[in-house]
Parts: structure tokens; C-alpha cells; sequence
């Protein structure tokens, strides 16, 4: 169904993604063979296979850039885990142009969470309960993405981006994630009105969408009011929030969240397989000549 956007983009927009299981987010050699074994069995130009960005997790997305697999790497939270990432997608790069490799035909997006930070960090700012800290509630996670995307504009330039460029190398577009509002008390465009700007997507459930399409504000806003982004980081850690601990966090629960969903899915097939084998054998169903070996 996406093919035709991504072909007719020219290979930047119209892919779909598919993950490696969650319970391999800790072992990085698991993840290297579950995800160079998706590539190949799937082979479609548009398709990402997603690699959670733990501290496993870096290594293997490396790995798969090297061998020119495009990939998605999804569960950041922090600003030291995305400098990371980046690291991993320009070497994996230069590994792959080294090996004789097109990085033309290589495409990566970073999915940084957002919404999420909020909820995590205004529990804690809420917790503390001083008029400085709730001052501060609702303002981390937009003025971390926009630093974020101050670091892909610093990492995505210079000498050794241009040699990569030079190639036909695609920068590895900043992906907003979780962009529903999760606190009723804000606006529910919040993470979409803030977050707009060039080479960035941003991932919109339905609601959301419409929303936007109602009453959002549609201008360029990613890189403005950068300086008072970093200004509200250091306000947090003046009141004793530690950004690190937050991501870390946050990724422990979004591997059990991803890990618990995937199994809520396969006993859900499991019981739809199991209903229908019953009413083939209770002779409720016909049964072609040549039946499918797997459900």
C-alpha cells in the first residue's frame, strides 16, 4: 500500500516498519540476526526494520547500516542515547562506503519518544511539589526535541557529512514519537504544533490528525525558541531532575510495554488459530484440497 509513495518520493517517504521482538532488546547479536533475517525474508526497498536504542540496541543498528539495511531505531528518550544513534548511522555509513556500498539506497529514521517525557517528568515534578518544580511541568519533552533537532543539524553538516552527501547518503531524519497529548490539561495538538520543521516526521494516530486538521497551527517551529529550550533543561536539573534517569526509565518501560504487546498479539492469533482448528475438526469448515502448512 506505501510502495507508491515511496517510489514516487524517490525513496524518502512511504515506509513501513517492522520490529525485532522486544524480549532481543538486550542481547545485541540476537538483534543483529532477527533483524538482518527480516530484511531478507520481507526484501521490499520501503521497508524499515526497527531496532530499539538501547545501549544493546546502538551497536546493532551500526551493524545493519554497514550492510546498507535500512532501519528505523526506535525508544529514544534522551539527548546522550540520540548523539548516540546518529554516531552509529554515520559509521555504519562510512563502514558500508568502505565496503564498496551506495548509501544512496540507504534510509534510517530516529524515533525519539516525546509525549511520554512529559508524563514521566511531571510525576516527578509533581512529587517534589516546590513552586519551581511545578512551574515547570509540561515543558521538558518539547524543549528536548528541539535540542534534539539542533543536534541533527550539527551532526548533519561539516566535512565529514559532506564526504558522506557527496555519495548520495540521506541524513537520518529525527522522528517524533508518542505525539498524542497524554495530559488532558494541554492542548491535544501540543507535540505537533512545536514540532514542525524540515527532514522531521512526526508519527499521528488518527485522533490526532484530526485534531490537527481542526484547529492545528501548521508553521515552522522545530527550531524556534531553541535558546529558552535550553534554558527550561537547565532549570530542570537546577531542580534536581536527572534527564539521564528519566530516559533510562522510560526505556525499561517501553521495552516491557513493546514486549507485553507482542505477546497480548500472538495469544490473541494463538486463540484464532486454536477456534479455527477446532471447527475444522468439529466439521463446521470446508477444507481445501491443499490447505496452508501454516496459520
Amino acid at each position: 500500500m506505501l510502495r507508491p509513495a515511496f517510489d514516487t518520493s524517490g525513496g524518502i517517504d512511504g515506509f513501513a516498519s517492522i520490529e525485532v521482538a522486544a524480549e532481543l532488546a538486550r542481547d545485541t547479536e540476537a538483534t543483529v540476526m532477527a533483524a538482518r533475517a527480516l530484511h531478507e525474508r520481507i526484501a521490499a526497498p520501503n521497508l524499515f526494520v526497527k531496532i530499539p536504542a538501547t545501549a544493546e540496541g546502538v551497536p546493532a543498528v551500526r551493524a545493519m547500516i554497514a550492510e546498507g539495511r535500512s532501519t528505523n531505531i526506535t525508544l529514544i528518550f534522551g539527548l546522550s542515547r540520540y548523539a548516540q544513534v546518529i554516531e552509529a548511522y554515520l559509521s555504519g555509513l562510512e563502514a558500508f562506503v568502505g565496503r564498496g556500498g551506495d548509501p544512496s539506497r540507504v534510509r534510517s529514521v530516529a524515533s525519539f519518544f516525546v509525549s511520554r517525557v512529559d508524563t514521566e517528568l511531571d510525576r516527578r515534578l509533581e512529587a517534589a511539589g516546590t513552586p519551581e518544580a511545578l512551574a515547570l511541568r509540561g515543558q521538558a519533552a518539547i524543549a528536548q526535541a528541539k535540542l534534539a533537532y539542533r543536534l541533527f543539524r550539527e551532526r548533519f553538516a561539516g566535512q565529514r557529512w559532506q564526504r558522506l552527501a557527496a555519495l548520495g547518503a540521506r541524513p537520518q531524519r529525527p522522528l517524533w514519537a508518542s505525539t498524542s497529548t497524554k495530559n488532558p490539561a494541554y492542548s491535544d495538538t501540543r507535540y505537533v504544533d512545536h514540532l514542525i520543521g524540515p527532514d522531521t516526521v512526526n508519527t499521528l494516530p488518527e485522533r490526532t490528525i484530526a485534531a490537527f486538521t481542526d484547529h492545528g497551527r501548521l508553521a515552522r517551529t522545530i527550531d524556534t525558541g531553541v535558546d529558552e529550550a535550553a534554558a527550561v533543561m537547565r532549570r530542570l536539573a537546577g531542580a534536581g531532575i536527572d534527564m539521564h534517569d528519566i530516559g533510562i526509565t522510560l526505556e525499561d518501560q517501553g521495552v516491557a510495554a513493546f514486549r507485553a504487546s507482542t505477546q497480548q498479539v500472538l495469544a490473541a492469533l494463538a486463540a484464532k488459530a486454536g477456534q479455527l482448528s477446532n471447527r475444522r475438526n468439529a466439521g463446521q469448515l470446508s477444507v481445501c484440497a491443499r490447505p496452508h502448512r501454516r496459520w
